[in-house]
């Protein structure tokens, strides 16, 4: 199986005290099937700038988290599927902010399971697997 990280798994993993449930679950999935987007990495570096921790976030991101894993691009296929979910979306009345939008159709067009603390939001896009590792 392999797994696309949100923003805020990620997140969690750099907390002073993260998830155990998260943390062994992560250690049982090889470097190979572990992904995030770009989406994520634009909205944790937002994040770090927004903290009096700038500094030593920007360096645990650079340390501990981009060179493990995969790191997908907002692409053509992600683009299409992105512009298909949003139609339907808004279309039935349940629009999602646009960052998850855009992770989910990341997730969808390489067939990864989206790992969020946010299953609510991403449970809204129709053919997505979403799995909570943080609070399972």
């Amino acid at each position: 199986m392999m797994y696309l990280f949100d923003t805020d798994t990620l997140s969690n993993v750099l907390r002073k005290e993260p998830s155990p449930a998260l943390l062994v679950r992560l250690a049982s999935v090889p470097l190979e099937n572990q992904f995030t987007t770009t989406i994520t990495v634009g909205e944790m570096v937002y994040g770090a700038h927004r903290s009096t921790r700038r500094d030593d976030l920007l360096r645990q991101f650079d340390e501990r988290l981009w060179p493990t894993m995969r790191i997908l691009t907002f692409d053509r296929g992600a683009a299409e599927t992105y512009g298909v979910l949003r139609a339907e979306l808004e279309r039935s009345g349940t629009p999602l902010a646009e960052p998850d939008l855009r992770i989910g159709a990341i997730a969808l067009s390489h067939h990864l399971t989206v790992v969020t603390g946010n299953v609510r939001h991403f449970s809204r896009i129709p053919g997505l697997d979403v799995e909570n590792w943080i609070n399972p």
